[in-house]
């Protein structure tokens, strides 16, 4: 029940960063519930090995290259979800920078039991 309810919370904040932030759209709810699905599965498999390959560039630049695996992880989800839209690099770091912020905001209110 729990993941289910992270679904639903990441899925509206998604839909709410999507009509704020300039360079992100999405057409609807269903298709942040899609884009929160998709995300979770490349978060799982694809951003691993990027992590993996990226180890001396990551090394090199003291960490700061994760932001850009996560940007790319974005654009790879844009690209795979019909309904969801990214306009380039720096939108897809900005949401992502956002998208992580409120998930540990919300989180953090939400674990408070």
């Amino acid at each position: 029940m729990r993941i289910l309810i992270n679904l639903i919370v990441t899925a509206v904040i998604v839909y709410l960063l999507a009509n704020f932030l300039p360079g992100v759209s999405v057409d609807g709810f269903g298709s942040s519930i899609i884009v929160v699905i998709v995300l979770a599965l490349l978060n799982f498999i694809v951003k691993p090995i990027l992590q993996l390959i990226s180890i001396p560039v990551t090394i090199l630049t003291l960490g700061l290259f994760l932001f850009v695996i996560n940007a790319l992880i974005i654009m790879l989800c844009s690209y795979i979800v019909g309904g969801f839209h990214v306009e380039g690099f720096w939108p897809a770091l900005l949401f992502s920078l956002v998208l992580s912020i409120v998930q540990s905001i919300v989180g953090g209110i939400g674990s408070e039991d």
